[in-house]
């Protein structure tokens, strides 16, 4: 009885005439719970027995449906699911309808597919992005969807896993009709009757074969074979594609049966459970200690940037892409012109390059001065200029005199105290770090840096701002490096004394980029610059004897033409004898003999030291959980997502494999940041876990226990 209750609680029922109206309500997104398909199932039952003409299935609140319950995915399955739920739309002698507006994802959509016909709402996304968490389309999408729209459209919209407008899907082939205004049930129905009335008759998509007869099997595997490419190391896209290509080769019921097998291969897969982490880390890093829901934010209608070199216009860029208004501030109008004329340009050359009208807006956008005073209207001032503290310090101070009361002051800073920078100020309440990551117009990552004084109703402004202009936000503690930087730092040793000890650069990069590293270490400090690192070494009075010989010959990386690598007219890089020499000489004068070292050592020895200082970092309340330092990593330094993140990887190593592992290698290179962290020797000796932390309620261990 309670599942009957619980069903129709999720799939409300109304009926018009004739026509049978079943409204999903699992808010916020209607996803498919177990007990919303019950109701479903039932819901269409029902109608065929009550003699209904004709179904329409919509979607309660913001939108149609959001696709699989994720905490559900892994156990044992309850039915009905969706299959079931289509065998009995197929079953009604009458057209069922979907009315879907907001967005259909995943199963969302698979459900949709399902039905005889499908009307969205102008401007609704449409999707199956499962790709993303590294599993497939398993309730039919891959066998419908090229019955509907072709194999290689198709292919593309499922390997990808990015959505597709109303409208686009409308000229696909895939939607109906694209309906005006704001009541969708309204034009499902509308559609319905007109349909009965017409006499139309619908033939299911996985009735039709019109769009895959005599599919060119050569042009699909071409196909693939280029949309492969983009993803390199994962196993979803080549699952996707293999299940596309038997809607292609098979009959209807036997492509749904390898659709099950390929989906099956990938549910329990460590890439799988990893995406799956990451989908939740990324929604519980928007839960901050400290901000309770309904904190009050400054309303950001108007935004300055100081500086507009690199980052201060990627940051401009960010905020004039978002509809915002900036201000950006520099010290002279040659550096104003050359950065706003940037700016254009990376647009323009964008992989995915808006049209000259949206960049000629974005453009309208931002107003450049030279004037400091010209802060005086804006609700969000950020600081990107040189990292150096007093002149930071010096720049708060003038934002202080300038800023109109209540104003957030953010600086960009990605090593320094925020704490100092705030006390140039008389209130250090509206002060806080804003971190983005270069390139900041594309990279996702926001390190929010919450000060001693830092107030809630800053942090949650900071955190709002940064969904507004399309990044990730996380809430880190104030330290030097704070997590991502701090982390990063730490395997520096490590790579010098790799390096020392017998390989070369293009070893550990091959390593790194083989464990799914768009760039390895050596490759990305060549794009950073060799000689800001030799900087930062001598501001803190340390020593690389490497890196700091290949600095001394003159090699700074891309920007010279020759780094840890030498780079052609196209900026492909190739191993330098040159290097090879510094490298052996060098071991030589240090007394190194150098050996062999395999590639299990040295990824070994480029993630412990993070991992290490991450359980510091956990230790000392700087990150609030191990899960908000792998979305860090995820979006702000190329960590491949199907990996999970540094503290993922060392949870599936085991903290007592990853404890033995650092104490063998301190010991063996002579590293103290090797030596276990206190917490990683507590949790190891108790057979705990990173996820264990926050008692089993962590994203990971929630994936974890939903794959086991």
């Amino acid at each position: 009885m309670q599942q009957q209750d619980d069903a129709d609680r999720y799939v409300q029922r109304a009926t018009e005439g004739d026509i049978f109206i079943l409204r999903l309500a699992n808010p916020p997104v209607n996803t498919l719970r177990s007990a919303l398909r019950a109701g479903l199932f039932a819901g269409v039952q029902a109608a065929r027995e009550a003699g209904a003409k004709a179904v329409v299935i919509v979607g309660t609140g913001r939108m149609f449906c959001a696709g699989a319950e994720l905490t559900e995915m892994g156990k044992p399955r309850v039915p009905p699911g969706l299959h079931d739920i289509a065998d009995e739309i197929a079953r009604f002698p009458g057209p069922v309808v979907a009315g879907i507006h907001g967005g259909a994802y995943g199963g969302g959509l698979e459900l949709a597919l399902a039905c005889h016909a499908r009307v969205a709402a102008k401007g609704t996304k449409l999707a199956l992005p499962e790709v993303k968490r590294g599993i497939l389309p398993g309730g039919g999408g891959t066998q419908r969807m090229p019955r509907l729209i072709g194999p290689i459209p198709a292919v593309r919209m499922i390997v990808s896993g990015e959505p597709v407008t109303a409208e686009e899907a409308l000229k696909l082939g895939f939607v109906d009709e694209v309906a005006e205004g704001d009541d969708i049930e309204a034009a499902a129905i509308a559609f319905a009757r007109r349909a009965l009335a017409e006499g139309r008759q619908f033939v299911l998509a996985k009735d039709r074969t019109d769009k895959i007869a005599g599919a060119d099997l050569a042009a699909f595997d071409a196909e693939v074979e280029t949309l492969l490419k983009r993803s390199r190391g994962m196993l979803a896209p080549v699952n996707c594609a293999k299940s596309v290509r038997a809607a292609l080769t098979e009959p209807f019921e036997q492509g749904l049966k390898t659709e099950r097998a390929l989906f099956n291969e990938l549910v329990h897969s460590e890439q799988s459970l990893a995406l799956r982490h990451i989908f939740f880390a990324e929604r519980e890093a928007q839960k901050v200690p400290g901000i309770p829901p309904g904190t009050q934010t400054v309303k950001v209608k108007k935004a300055a940037v100081i500086g507009a070199g690199t980052m201060g216009g990627g940051i401009s860029m960010c905020f004039a892409a978002a509809g915002i208004p900036v201000t950006i501030v520099e010290a002279n109008a040659e550096a104003l012109k050359k950065g706003i004329e940037r700016c254009a340009a990376n647009w323009r050359r964008s992989r995915n390059a808006p049209p000259e009208e949206e960049i000629q807006r974005r453009l309208s956008l931002m107003n450049g001065t030279t004037d400091m005073a010209a802060i005086k209207d804006a609700d969000l001032v950020i600081e990107a200029v040189f990292e150096d503290i007093e002149v930071k310090e010096k720049v708060f101070a003038e934002l202080d005199r300038h800023a109109r009361p209540g104003a957030i002051l953010a600086s960009n800073t990605s090593t320094l105290d925020i704490d100092r920078i705030a006390r140039a100020t008389k209130r250090p309440r509206d002060v806080l770090g804003m971190h983005f990551f270069s390139p900041a117009n594309i990279m996702r990552l926001l390190e929010i840096v919450r000060g001693k004084e830092s107030s809630p109703e800053a942090i949650a402004t900071a955190i709002e701002v940064g969904k507004a202009i399309g990044k990730v936000p996380v809430v880190v503690g104030n330290c030097d490096g704070f997590v991502g930087n701090r982390m990063t730092g730490k395997r520096g040793p490590q790579i010098e004394k790799l390096l020392a000890e017998g390989c070369l650069p293009q070893d550990i990069d091959r390593v790194m980029e083989s464990y799914g590293m768009a760039m390895g270490p050596l490759a990305t400090g060549d794009l950073a610059g060799l000689d800001i690192g030799a900087a930062v070494r001598r501001a803190r009075g340390t020593v690389a004897p490497i890196a700091d010989a290949i600095v001394a010959a003159g090699r700074y990386g891309q920007k010279t033409g020759k780094g840890w690598y030498r780079y052609d007219e196209n900026r492909k890089r190739h191993p330098d004898p040159e290097v090879e020499r510094i490298i052996v000489e060098t071991s030589q004068r240090l007394g190194i003999t150098r050996r062999k070292i395999s590639d299990e050592e040295i990824l070994d020895r480029v993630l412990l030291p993070m991992v290490n200082e991450g359980a510091r970092i956990l230790e000392e309340g700087i990150a609030t959980r191990a899960s908000d330092i792998d979305v860090i990593f995820i979006y702000g330094f190329g960590w491949p997502a199907w990996r999970g993140g540094p503290m993922f990887w060392a949870d599936r190593v085991g903290l007592k494999e990853v404890r033995d592992r650092l104490a063998r290698y301190a010991e063996a290179t002579n590293d103290p940041n090797l030596k276990p962290a206190a917490l990683i020797e507590r949790l190891a000796a108790q057979g705990g876990s990173f996820a264990s932390l926050d008692g089993g309620k962590s994203p990971l261990a929630s994936a974890t226990a939903a794959a086991s």
